[in-house]
This record gives structure tokens, C-alpha cells and sequence, in this order.
């Protein structure tokens, strides 16, 4: 069924992965402040996007998946471009028929300029300013901090491509030391991860690949000690929970994806390049990218045990 749009629609396009979305968070209030007689309707998957919606992020979710053509038409409605730097994305949104569209300037269209060195959460913050609105890293936070978890260490271990993924023999050296310790330590991870979540139970930790919603996921890291965690989506639910975290970056400089908030509760290990215009990994790539193979064991204990001890 086609949604139909008014001139009281804000539409909003994102439909990528939980890491970005929640990256995209801060426009998302910032328009919502900048139009509060406008209801804003996110274009994203439905579990990402749901989980935003329960959380009152959005008002509404147009389910949707990559740039496919979009249910929705109308006039007078808004609509952002919160997904990429265009064409593609622009042409998904002016294909409702919107009175005014914001974006990134790109064949067609005209906005303020992409700049590839900035990091994701300002860049959008930077483009919905064309507009008034205002936002910054504060608009992170999916609940006020308070005091540490006192739940188990959670580990997620995955990533969506191999470029992404530490070793599976450090991680269970690292699950092995925790668990010597006496920690609780659960894996969390996708049911295609089992294989991954299953090697380390073998060294002691609990295995929830796949057994868990994206709320159970939200709930179980909002409740830990500590996250370890590549660049992920998890990784991302920390720094909105503001939970403790060791989090291993490459290919993709944290500079561009990290933490922006809560410096004292996040602990980036990056063997990257000092300057992240001169990087060039590929973060879909098919082997380890060799940023993300320079982080050693004992710095990750070394990262998870200054933490837990400041907590």
C-alpha cells in the first residue's frame, strides 16, 4: 500500500544497518526539533527502524530496504537525504514528489558539498543545519547516563565483512583470560555467527548468536560491564547507552565511525594511520585488513581491565 504524503510529512531516508542508523540519530532529533508540527517518517528496514520508533527517535517507519522505490507519494511534504552522498538516494526521495528536498550536492541536485574526512555523525549534523536544525554528538544518548553496569562483559565478536573481523583465536584468548578472571562473559552475534559464538563458549563464555532481538540486544548491553566489539552496531549501542566499551577499529578510522561522546567510558585501539585523509582500507574487503591485525591480545585485556577497575 502507498503511503500518502502531506505538506505536514517530514520524510527521511536511511535505510541502512543499526551502526548507521543510530550514527544518523542526532539529525534525526535535530529535524524533529526544527519541524515540530511535521510528523517525521523514517524510510529504513523495519527491525532497525522499529527499534527507533519504540524509542520515540521518529513517528513513524516507512519499511524499506537499500534504494528501492519507496511506497510513498504525494505534495508539500519534506523529505531528507540522510542516506548517502547521491544520486541514487536523491532520486528514491524526489520520486515522491516532495515540495523541497535536502541533500548532499550531487548530479541533479543541489545541497552543500560531501566532504569524505568527517565523521558520520557530524557530517549529517552538518547537512540538516542547511535547514536550522540544530544537533550535535549529546543527541547520541538513547537513555541518560547513570551509573556502570554490573552485568555480565559482553562480546561481539562479528562483523559483515571478513575486513572487519579480529582473529577468532585472539578473541578466545581474550573470553579465555575473562573468564579465568571469574567475569561473566556472553557472546552476542547473528545466527549466521553461531560457528563464531560456539568456539567461544568452548573457552567459557555463553553463546546468544542469534537468540536474541534487537531490543534483548539493547537490554543485555545496556545492562553490561563492559562491550568488546569491533566497528559494529553494537558497538554503536554502547556509545547510545553509554556503557563502557574496548572497541577495535579497521579498516574504517574511528576518526570517521568512533565514539563522539563519553571519551572516558570508550577505549578505541586504532594501529591506523595518524591521518585519516591518507587512509585507504577497504571495509568491505574479503581478508583482515591489516590495521585491524595489528591489535594484540594483551592490549585488549590490558583496554578491558583499566575500565572494569574505574567502574
Amino acid at each position: 500500500m502507498t503511503r500518502e504524503l502531506t505538506g505536514s510529512d517530514l520524510l527521511v531516508l536511511r535505510a541502512l544497518g543499526l551502526g548507521d542508523l543510530l550514527a544518523g540519530v542526532p539529525a534525526l532529533r535535530g529535524l524533529r526539533r526544527r519541524f515540530p508540527g511535521h510528523r517525521l517518517l523514517l524510510a529504513a528496514p523495519a527491525t532497525v527502524g522499529g527499534f527507533l520508533l519504540r524509542r520515540d527517535v521518529v513517528d513513524e517507519v516507512l519499511v524499506t530496504s537499500g534504494l528501492e522505490p519507496l511506497q510513498a507519494k504525494g505534495s508539500g511534504h519534506l523529505a531528507v537525504d540522510l542516506h548517502g552522498n547521491g544520486p541514487a538516494s536523491s532520486e528514491v526521495l524526489a520520486a515522491t514528489g516532495p515540495a523541497e528536498l535536502l541533500g548532499f550536492a550531487t548530479a541533479g541536485f543541489d545541497g552543500p558539498p560531501w566532504v569524505r574526512h568527517e565523521h558520520e555523525v557530524h557530517r549529517w549534523c552538518r547537512l540538516v543545519a542547511t535547514w536550522g536544525a540544530e544537533c550535535g554528538p549529546e543527541d547520541l544518548r538513547l537513555r541518560p547516563r547513570g551509573a556502570p553496569g554490573s552485568g555480565p562483559v559482553v562480546v561481539h565478536p562479528g562483523a559483515a565483512s571478513e575486513a572487519r573481523r579480529w582473529p577468532l583465536e585472539r578473541w578466545r584468548a581474550v573470553v579465555a583470560t575473562l573468564v579465568g578472571d571469574g567475569l561473566d562473559v556472553v557472546v552476542t552475534g547473528t545466527a549466521e555467527e553461531a560457528s563464531r559464538g560456539a568456539a567461544l563458549a568452548e573457552v567459557g563464555a555463553r553463546n546468544r548468536c542469534g537468540a536474541s532481538t534487537l531490543d534483548e540486544l539493547a537490554e543485555l548491553v545496556g545492562s553490561a560491564r563492559v562491550v568488546l566489539s569491533g566497528d559494529t552496531g553494537t558497538a554503536h549501542l554502547a556509545t547510545a547507552l553509554a556503557v563502557r566499551s574496548v572497541l577495535l577499529f579497521g579498516p574504517t578510522p574511528p576518526a570517521w565511525w568512533g565514539p563522539a561522546l563519553d571519551p572516558d567510558l570508550h577505549t578505541v585501539l586504532w594501529h591506523g594511520p595518524a591521518g585519516a585523509e591518507d587512509y585507504v582500507g577497504d571495509p568491505h574487503g574479503r581478508v583482515l585488513d591489516p590495521t585491524l591485525a595489528r591489535i594484540g591480545v594483551e592490549e585488549v585485556l590490558l583496554a578491558v581491565r583499566h575500565l572494569l577497575a574505574a567502574a
